[in-house]
């Protein structure tokens, strides 16, 4: 088992937002000498979504959504007090999730 291991899991429903902050974090990680493996994409999540265009009269009569939930992860190994650092100030995008864990 790996003690010194970060582990960066993004969430977004763009995916060139997502993608900008993984290159964003794997700058940052890079800079300060860890090693990097990533970013891995998993699968997408699809969410349908359907509404009645009426409110009473033409049952058949529907609109169809989707939200699709992109999502990375990205290891991050043998991080330095520096690596954790630039990490926790670094500035990314609006509207992207991340779940960090050690």
């Amino acid at each position: 088992m790996i003690k010194n291991r970060i582990r960066v899991r993004l969430k977004s429903w763009d995916h060139r937002i997502i993608d900008e902050a993984a290159a964003k974090i794997i700058g940052a990680a890079v800079t300060t000498g860890a090693k990097v493996v990533g970013p891995i994409p998993l699968p997408t999540s699809r969410k349908l979504l359907v509404v009645a265009t009426s409110p009473h009269t033409d049952k058949d009569a529907r609109e169809h959504f989707e939200i699709l939930t992109h999502r990375r992860l990205i290891d991050i190994f043998s991080a330095s007090v520096k690596t954790i650092d630039s990490l926790q100030h670094l500035d990314l995008p609006a509207g992207v999730d991340i779940n960090i864990k050690s």
